[in-house]
């Protein structure tokens, strides 16, 4: 019984004495990222930009004589060259005032003939005086109204000859032509003003693509142009790439041709416009599409876009110094290029950046962690 009790003993002053001292705290392991300093690398900068196509060419058909449709000679749609025929008015109305003016001429020309030869025989009776001078200046007066008379009604049959040709509409440009908004029978108008509206072409090859540059990048291109790094598209076919809203690849290739002059007051951009071949005809007015647009040739930095972070507004990226310290660096980015995101402000060559532990919610500015080396890889 004496040594039951004094086991009993030993066993409450051993629980008391572990009551008694405190547990010693154990810190968290330090947090193990991997790093890899930016990969330095002189590229070509691209510029990306929406926009849709739009026609070199875009004209609406409308009539130069007024008549009644006779004949339509295209289906709808269909692929017109220049000077094919598109419709045909009514040309008797048209023959008949050609043939009108052409009588007209033979009248006019006869009262020619008829002064001339009064010319030619009062003039050996001026020096008799058997015709007076004043007889035979009327009859030259009057042999020089006669002559403008034929010279009018010469007009007038060239007058007529253009309205019979213009009887046949022809295709003004070379495209693909839309509906017929008329059909056979129809009275359409001609003119200048007020006249019928036939149908409308589109030119197919080449075609134009249209986008707006902001402020900010018109100021950069500028800057670029000052500093010799990049000739301005005003001056220079700078190149461009497009990709289609089905494709992954910037496989279309063209040139720039021309920037406004102004911005718009609205939107606060300018308005820019490349052309492109089109042979395939793959390319349709309107459509939409993404352009790249070269900026020059630039020393930057390379860094896997997981690499980045988002706070708020701005764009942020951790570094680890010499003392294994995590810090918060806010970058400016630019485009992708061989898989990786160019850095073009915040970021020095050499610098430790985080790429792999950036989940770990110990891993925040201020943090200080065990590193591992690693690699940034463009994509092949």
């Amino acid at each position: 019984m004496r040594c039951s009790l004094g086991g009993l003993v030993v066993t409450l002053l051993a629980l008391a004495a572990a009551v008694a001292v405190p547990a010693v705290a154990q810190a968290p392991p330090t947090p193990t990222v991997m790093v890899a300093p930016p990969i330095a690398k002189r590229i070509t900068v691209w510029d990306e930009y929406s926009g849709r196509f739009e026609a070199v060419e875009t004209v609406e058909v409308r009539p130069r004589v007024s008549g009644f449709v006779d004949k339509i000679h295209f289906k709808d749609g269909q692929l017109v060259k220049v000077g094919d025929p598109l419709f045909t008015i009514d040309p008797r109305p048209f023959e008949i005032a050609v043939e009108s003016a052409r009588a007209e001429i033979a009248r006019a020309q006869a009262t020619v003939t008829l002064a001339e030869s009064e010319v030619a025989r009062a003039a050996p009776l001026v020096k008799s005086s058997a015709v007076t001078e004043r007889d035979f200046t009327q009859r030259n007066a009057n042999l020089s109204v006669t002559q403008a008379q034929l010279q009018v009604a010469q007009a007038n049959l060239k007058s007529a000859e253009l309205n019979r040709e213009w009887t046949v509409v022809r295709a003004p440009v070379s495209g693909r032509i839309s509906d017929r908004k008329v059909d056979i029978g129809n009275l359409v108008i001609g003119g200048v003003q007020g006249s019928t509206l036939l149908t409308t072409i589109v030119s197919l090859d080449p075609i134009h693509f249209v986008f707006d540059v902001s402020e900010a990048d018109y100021l950069r291109y500028m800057r670029l142009e000052r500093s010799g790094d990049r000739a301005s598209s005003r001056e220079a076919s700078n190149a461009v790439r497009v990709r289609l809203a089905d494709e992954t690849e910037w496989a279309h290739e063209g040139t720039m041709d021309f920037l406004d002059n102004q911005f718009n007051p609205r939107s606060g951009t300018m308005r820019g416009r490349a052309i492109l071949d089109n042979k395939n005809h793959l390319f349709a007015a309107g459509v939409f599409a993404r352009l790249r647009l070269f900026s020059g040739e630039v020393d930057a930095l390379l860094i896997p876009d997981s690499a980045v972070v988002s706070d708020q507004m701005s764009k942020i990226v951790f570094v680890v110094g010499e003392d294994g310290v995590v810090a918060a660096a806010p970058v400016t980015l630019g485009p992708i290029v061989d898989g990786l995101r160019v850095v073009r402000e915040g970021l020095e060559a050499g610098q430790n950046v985080v790429l792999d532990g950036l989940a770990n919610p110990m891993v925040r500015p201020g943090a200080k962690v065990e590193i591992e080396a690693g690699a940034i890889k463009p994509a092949s």
